[in-house]
């Protein structure tokens, strides 16, 4: 399961920093965070991943 909440972290980052980028490109600043704030939820739940597996082992 932990695998797939990782798959899941890296694509939001992905998702968010693409969003955040065409979004600054076209000057649609609400867009730009609503993009910056699916890439701070994915490092955090990437996060949360880490910690969980280091508790793991």
């Amino acid at each position: 399961m932990s695998a797939r909440e990782k798959a899941k972290a890296k694509a939001e980052q992905v998702a968010g920093k693409t969003v955040r980028k065409v979004a600054h490109a076209v000057h649609k600043n609400t867009l730009a965070a609503k993009g910056a704030a699916l890439e701070v939820r994915g490092r955090m739940r990437g996060a949360k991943e880490r910690t969980k597996d280091s508790f793991k082992r």
